[in-house]
């Protein structure tokens, strides 16, 4: 008999909040995240706005002596992390260290860090690199860095998917567990490229939004005036366990992992295809590994980014995967109010998605006030909704046209 995946923590960081229910009771108010950028003088940039994290004490979780060594997206990973494990109430030490793994992914890594030291060698030579500079930076220390917090010896691994890294992660460490390789994985997704050249690249790519008046409207998935999206930052980290593994000790689950796609649209290194075609087989990938019909899907955590092409294309992928089924699927961007969290995103909105299973409440767009009408199905605007949601979709799509999708299904004992 297959294994099966389920979700027995939660632990988010972003814009939005320090911890799961901060997160959750803003998302519910349907709250932004998003304000003026405070991490550097951002008054030459195009783009002055961000979802920064605020009220953020790394030494609440990270020695003193230890916070040097890590770039502020390792810091938040830890931080998401032991929101999840207090979460999933894990025992620690671990009783089997091998049997629990850890996968947590970025887009980019340690941009401020990289940024700091090319100053200090430009400024002083080399001799003023800090030691601490490459294990600081690079990607895979935020899952090294986690592993030796909890002690986890079992598979240790990170993506770099651009945007879909950490749903891609999310979906291969289930595939770990359902194997046999682990029977716990601590996973999601950390980013912190709230820096000059993260702001200015994209920027220059003008792909962020510029309603610099305006920060909670700024991000708008959906609607008729969005002009680009609105960079955030934070981590999102899952619990994913073997369910006989989480019954044996009495886990809380929120929902099972039943499906995970993955797709590739071949066509530009930003743009997604013309017709929404890698979006639709990722979808229907996730689908038909749950051995589902598409009209059994509630909820789709969409990818809604408020860019104009990926919302429209989107809205495309989604009506030729649900045809008729599509007008009645509810469909929210949570971006709207923590913005986009690159390599984070997928982590933090498949959390997102989970405890929309469990609680049974959809969170809304925002700012959704005049809808494109090339975007018009259901986004649950404004407000959030009290719905009967069985089985929830995340959708997560990335530079390069690498896309990722995640089936949740609601547990019942």
């Amino acid at each position: 008999m297959a294994r099966r995946v389920v979700v027995t923590g939660v632990g988010l960081v972003s814009s939005l909040g320090v911890g799961t229910a901060a997160n959750w009771e803003a998302l519910c108010a349907g709250q932004s995240g998003i304000g003026p950028i405070t991490h550097f003088d951002a008054s030459e940039f195009s783009t002055r706005i961000a979802g920064e994290v605020r009220g953020f004490d790394p030494l609440q979780f990270v020695d003193k002596k230890d916070v040097k060594k890590m770039d502020v997206f390792i810091q938040y990973a830890i931080a998401a992390s032991q929101f999840a494990v207090d979460d999933a109430k894990l025992r620690l030490p671990l009783d089997d260290p091998t049997r629990v793994g850890v996968f947590i992914a970025s887009g980019i890594g340690g941009f401020s860090t990289i940024e700091r030291e090319h100053k200090a060698l430009l400024e002083g030579g080399p001799r003023r690199i800090s030691p601490f500079f490459i294990p600081s930076s690079i990607i895979n220390l935020a899952s090294g860095q986690v592993s030796i917090r909890f002690g986890a010896k079992g598979p240790n691994l990170a993506t770099c998917t651009a945007c879909s890294a950490s749903a891609h992660a999310v979906g291969d460490a289930g595939e770990i567990i359902r194997r046999g390789d682990a029977d716990v994985m601590i996973v999601g997704g950390s980013e912190a490229a709230i820096t000059p050249m993260g702001v200015g690249g994209f920027s220059a790519m003008r792909a962020l939004s510029t309603r610099n008046d305006e920060p909670p409207r700024a991000s708008r998935p959906f609607d008729r005036g969005r002009d680009g999206f609105v960079i955030g930052e934070g981590a999102g980290v899952l619990i994913l366990e073997e369910l006989e593994h989480a019954l044996r000790r009495g886990a809380l689950i929120y929902g099972e992992l039943v499906g995970y796609g993955l797709s590739a649209d071949a066509f530009h290194i930003t743009a997604p295809s013309e017709d929404g075609d890698g979006g639709f087989r990722v979808m229907r990938m996730a689908i038909d590994h749950a051995g589902i019909a598409p009209s059994q899907v509630d909820y789709i955590n969409a990818h809604g980014t408020s860019t104009p092409h990926n919302d429209r294309l989107e809205t495309l992928a989604i009506k030729r995967c649900f045809g008729d089924h599509a007008p009645r699927l509810a469909i929210s961007s949570t971006k709207s109010m923590h913005g986009h969290l690159l390599g984070a995103a997928g982590g933090l909105e498949a959390g997102i998605t989970v405890l929309t299973l469990k609680h049974q409440i959809v969170p809304p767009t925002i700012n959704l006030e005049e809808p494109d009408p090339e975007c018009d199905l259901d986004y649950v605007p404004l407000k959030r909704r009290e719905a009967t949601v069985n089985y929830a979709l995340s959708n997560s799509f990335g530079f390069g046209g690498t896309n990722a999708a995640l089936l949740f299904k609601r547990y019942a004992e």
